[in-house]
């Protein structure tokens, strides 16, 4: 049995500053194509909504945040 190696980040989050009400982008690279991904805000899961929406494309994910507010941050 070979063990499998881990997925990592290629290209890690980074930091997007975006005005109050718009939508933000915030974009990664695994190393895994197809990786399952869970997005969390803190210790808190996100789960797709009209606020926050996930998209996947082989090893690049996305997190969209629509209608930001300061609580976002």
């Amino acid at each position: 049995v070979v063990p499998a190696i881990p997925c990592v980040f290629v290209k890690k989050l980074q930091n997007k500053e975006a005005k109050e009400g718009s939508t933000v982008t915030l974009h990664a690279e695994l190393s895994k194509h197809d990786a399952p991904v869970r997005w969390k805000k803190g210790s808190v899961l996100l789960q797709a909504s009209n606020k926050y929406e996930m998209k996947q494309m082989g090893s690049v994910v996305e997190l969209l945040i629509h209608d930001l507010q300061l609580k976002d941050a």
